[in-house]
């Protein structure tokens, strides 16, 4: 039996998690293999994660040639209180945009957007500064990621 924390996550599921950040196209029996367990056990842990809502989804990561062209930025937003929703959905419909995340302090959100071309990028950063109830915007291009789980 292995440990668990208050949350219920034993170091074996903490471990499962963590390959399936790195490829969640893993074979069932390489994760067995590599965790020392059972397929059987691994199917439970995984369907007993996905249940409690450990594990909301499978995803895509780009391929590294094509994620090296694209450049990023974060977009602080300082939004009018009023907006708020109204601001959220229209930054939501924007395929453009890979997070957007509410924070405290001087601005109110912070949006991670990517474009392919420092012109496309400026183009985006000015249609969210044109969204109705933002009230201005602060943009940093990301440079290098050093750690991406």
């Amino acid at each position: 039996m292995t440990k668990s924390d208050d949350r219920g996550l034993s170091d074996l599921d903490r471990r499962l998690l963590a390959m399936l950040r790195e490829d969640s196209r893993q074979p069932v029996t390489k994760l067995a293999t590599d965790l020392g367990l059972s397929r059987a056990n691994v199917y439970a842990r995984l369907s007993r994660l996905e249940e409690e809502g450990v594990i909301g989804g499978y995803t895509v990561r780009l391929g590294d040639p094509y994620d090296r062209r694209l450049i990023r930025a974060q977009v602080m937003i300082k939004a009018l209180l009023k907006h708020g929703k109204t601001i959220e959905e229209a930054l939501a419909a924007i395929p453009e945009l890979s997070a957007l995340h509410a924070i405290s302090g001087e601005y109110d959100l912070i949006a991670v957007v990517e474009a392919e071309t420092v012109g496309e990028l400026n183009a985006l950063i000015d249609r969210i500064g044109e969204i109705e109830g933002i009230e201005r915007t602060t943009s940093s291009i990301l440079l290098a990621t050093k750690v991406l789980r």
